[in-house]
């Protein structure tokens, strides 16, 4: 049973007047950015933020994060909500008074905004607890940037925390550009690449640069294989389910007159479904092993897995649609057209649990999503009026799947 228009404009009139509160704990956590899997200030005002809502809550273990559970008045399954809470290592340029207390280290994704707008969705979701028809997981989750912290929760057990495994997953992400504030944008399946690493070394055999036939140069090697590996991306993989293969750094030698013994090479490789991103490993080696043993050298190859695919259930997508067109009016969806590269590590939730994740709009007011600085960007900025959008949005997609289970 979908929820009706009633029940959607209550919702969002009710995260329309938590905004000021939501906002007061976005610049608060804005002020005090943390990195990685340790972040005490942010779990603490998170803490603090729930301390009022009658929820089971658990610190984590192993890393700063918190799960609370807020059980309904009628039995029902439960349904998961995530928020990450960490920040990047970017030196925030300033503008204004809201400014990263804490020097080389900003909230250039907009993770606070996830976390308010996730506490913003737990105080809706609390206030019509009678009404529930089973329990709502909070996952508020550090270190998505780089370190797998949704791996981690899932290890601790995040995705049983209210008794049995959840239904339903749902998470949102901020754009500070290419998305007007208050537009929410997805796609089923493929929404956001797989990301990994992988990292070369070219074994030659050093001498001096004025008789490299003494020698056996790497660097020549080195890039050959750089541009092998672009042939190979044309060449054995289907250009509608692409992939992309970018060498960030390479690094050989020490001076212009000596051939070095060995030549680095480190890139990052993105692909867009599972099938790829499984192949993509030995078609990577084989070409970076042959391309050196055609030149008598040889090349060890270190792949690194990242972040998987992150796919969207398509019933979950056409949810997020509907009730997000019921809050907002149907301009406020937009379908994208084509995954992101970026990586997101809520793609292990995914992989276990049918759900959906979705962009909105935070490019602020008089900018032009266009042109406006991008996520991870030193000036990127979020609009405060999204958290509306995103606490409207959870707590909708929450209440619609557990009334969908409740008939």
């Amino acid at each position: 049973m979908a929820l009706d228009e009633g029940t959607l404009a209550a919702l969002r009139d009710d995260a329309a007047r938590e905004l000021p509160r939501t906002t007061e704990l976005r610049h608060a956590l804005h002020r005090v950015p943390e990195l990685g899997l340790d972040l005490p200030l942010t779990q603490r005002l998170v803490l603090d933020a729930l301390a009022d809502l009658d929820l089971e809550v658990h610190p984590g273990r192993g890393l700063s994060s918190v799960t609370a559970v807020l059980r309904g008045g009628l039995p029902g399954p439960a349904v998961l909500l995530r928020g990450d809470m960490d920040a990047l290592p970017v030196t925030e340029e300033p503008d204004g008074d809201l400014v990263s207390g804490h020097p080389g280290v900003m909230h250039a994704c907009g993770h606070d905004m996830h976390v308010a707008g996730l506490v913003g969705a737990a105080r809706v979701l609390a206030a019509r607890r009678d009404e529930i028809a089973g329990s709502v997981v909070l996952m508020f989750q550090p270190g998505e940037e780089g370190h797998g912290g949704a791996r981690l929760m899932i290890d601790e057990g995040v995705l049983d925390a209210a008794g049995s495994r959840v239904v339903g997953a749902y998470g949102v992400h901020v754009m500070a550009s290419t998305i007007p504030v208050g537009v929410v944008a997805s796609r089923p399946g493929t929404l956001m690449a797989a990301s990994d690493t992988v990292r070369v070394t070219v074994h030659g055999r050093g001498g001096h640069g004025s008789k490299p036939y003494l020698a056996a140069d790497p660097v020549p090697v080195a890039a050959e294989i750089v541009l092998a590996l672009q042939t190979m991306v044309t060449r054995q993989f289907d250009v509608f389910d692409p992939v992309v293969v970018t060498v960030g750094r390479i690094q050989a030698g020490t001076t212009d007159n000596v051939i070095p013994d060995l030549a680095h090479l480190d890139a990052t490789v993105r692909t867009f479904s599972p099938a790829t991103h499984a192949a993509a490993p030995e078609r990577i080696a084989r070409v970076c092993e042959h391309v050196a043993a055609a030149h008598g050298l040889t090349a060890t190859v270190d792949y690194e897995r990242g972040y998987p695919v992150t796919v969207n259930d398509a019933t979950e997508v056409e949810r997020a649609r509907r009730v997000t067109r019921g809050l907002f009016g149907d301009d406020a969806w937009l379908d994208a057209e084509a995954p992101v590269p970026g990586a997101e590590d809520f793609s292990y939730v995914l992989e276990q649990v049918p759900g959906a994740f979705v962009f909105v709009g935070a490019t602020p007011v008089g900018q032009d999503p266009a042109t406006a600085d991008y996520n991870h960007s030193p000036r990127a900025r979020f609009a405060d009026d999204a958290l509306v959008t995103a606490s409207a949005v959870l707590a909708a997609l929450a209440l619609d799947r557990l009334a969908q289970a409740a008939g």
